[in-house]
């Protein structure tokens, strides 16, 4: 039985950040809920409420919900119209294909005066000679009704009509009620011989699963195979029975197919469990304690032995998008072995390896898992061989090093290596040629003569 727990409401409020106190819509539907409780605690600003599609008998615990203003419990187990006298701004109800046979408890609704729309479709009590002039004529305040809309004339035409019509539904109730009683007399009468049956068949079964004589047990492996046959045999022709056994469709016969379809998934389940922990048992050592090569997830590999750096490295294929919990790496000195997601892999090397230095990396674009294991034995390689004209250009390259290193550098100021430039031959005199008119010429020449005898000037100290 699933109950409406605070964990299931802030799941379902993940538009309001999980917020139920908050809280203006939840979806409720098809969670398989046999009761409707705690909402008008935990949600009071409920405005919208989808329950469609679940196992609901009986509508309670919604009358503080003062802000409802959309009700949606189609396709549930509701046999009479309740409780909502407490919802002052409903407008919409739907009870779409539910189980309402009781029509006179539509009159429990003339107290939502903002009830605008009414769903009843798939009720017994549509099927009611004058239902609908009954609806109209009950609720004023309806504009819609089953999706169609109530029009002025046949409000008046119901209301005109509405105590023989209200006669004939009464007595299309009792025997509507009278019906039901039968029903659910014959649903209690087919459950306890449903439990009976199967307490039997539990009975020989633990009477079959009886410890066998010391004769019997070398055929007990052929005995579970037969066993195992006559069981799916069984559940097959049980299950032809069910569906093929003609049943009234009643609250009584939905709740007892959807038990029945929960017991079956909870059955395959389990079986799907105990296949899980009857892991396959794989030889990876031999009784003489040789270690074998195994391959059972079927990866490919390479194994190449790096002279180089003196280790092995193994390159296994692992699946790209695998996630890298799912692999347990196990190195040993003289094997190394991995698990992907519980399947063995295992591989003899060649040589022993340091299993403390070893490290495992994955490749972030092939995913590959790539194992370096460093070798036990340590090999110690001759250097190589350096040309002649490369160790003197060497030995040249030191010797002025050391030369330079020896040597102090002092800074030189001694005049006579360093002098300073002339300024008075900053400008000199140059030939110059006839360019622009004749009269200008001479006058430009004893300028630059006049700025150097200015330059001449005792007056002015000498620079050196």
């Amino acid at each position: 039985m699933v109950r409406i727990t605070e964990d299931l409401i802030r799941r379902r409020a993940e538009h309001n950040n999980c917020e139920i106190f908050s809280l203006e819509e939840i979806s409720l539907h098809q969670q398989e809920i046999e009761k409707l409780e705690h909402l008008d605690k935990w949600c009071r600003d409920l405005k919208i409420l989808y329950l469609q599609n679940n196992l609901i008998p009986k509508i309670e615990n919604v009358s503080k919900l003062k802000k409802l203003e959309y009700l949606n419990a189609a396709l549930n187990n509701i046999e009479r119209i309740e409780n909502l006298e407490g919802c002052e701004e409903l407008k919409k109800l739907d009870l779409t294909a539910n189980f309402i046979g009781e029509l006179s408890s539509i009159e429990s609704l003339k107290c939502n005066i903002h009830l605008k729309e009414l769903f009843l479709v798939g009720n017994p009590c549509t099927e009611f000679e004058g239902y609908r002039q009954f609806v109209v004529a009950t609720l004023h305040q309806l504009k819609y009704l089953d999706s169609k809309e109530i029009e002025r004339s046949e409000r008046i035409k119901a209301v005109q009509n509405y105590p023989e019509v209200k006669w004939k539904i009464r007595e299309q109730e009792q025997a509507y009620l009278l019906k039901r009683a039968r029903e659910k007399e014959e649903a209690q009468r087919r459950m306890q011989e449903r439990k009976d049956k199967k307490q039997k068949q539990m009975d020989c079964k633990l009477g079959f699963d009886s410890p066998d004589s010391p004769q019997e047990k070398p055929n007990q492996a052929e005995g579970d195979g037969e066993q195992e046959r006559c069981r799916t045999f069984e559940n097959d022709d049980e299950d032809r029975k069910f569906w093929e056994e003609p049943t009234p469709y009643t609250p009584e016969s939905r709740l007892e197919t959807h038990r029945y379809i929960e017991e079956k998934r909870r059955a395959k389940d389990n079986i799907r469990e105990s296949k899980k922990r009857e892991k396959t048992a794989w030889t990876l050592v031999t009784a003489e304690g040789k270690v074998l090569n195994v391959n059972v997830p079927k990866l490919h590999f390479s194994l190449k032995d790096d002279e180089e750096n003196n280790q092995i490295v193994l390159d296994l294929a692992v699946y790209r998008h695998l996630d890298t919990s799912l692999l347990d790496i196990d190195v040993q000195p003289t094997y190394v072995r991995v698990l992907v997601k519980g399947k063995p892999f295992q591989l003899v090397l060649p040589e022993e390896v340091k299993p403390d230095s070893s490290s495992a990396k994955r490749s972030q674009t092939t995913g590959h898992l790539v194992v370096t294991m460093p070798k036990a034995k340590e090999i110690i390689l001759a250097k190589q061989k350096v040309s002649a004209s490369i160790k003197r250009s060497d030995c040249n390259s030191q010797q002025k090093n050391m030369r330079r290193s020896g040597q102090v550098e002092k800074l030189e100021v001694d005049p006579s290596k360093y002098s300073f430039p002339d300024v008075t031959k900053i400008i000199q005199d140059k030939e110059r040629t006839g360019q622009g008119p004749i009269k200008f010429q001479p006058q430009k020449i004893t300028e630059v003569k006049k700025s150097y005898v200015d330059f001449e000037n005792n007056d002015v100290p000498p620079l050196i």
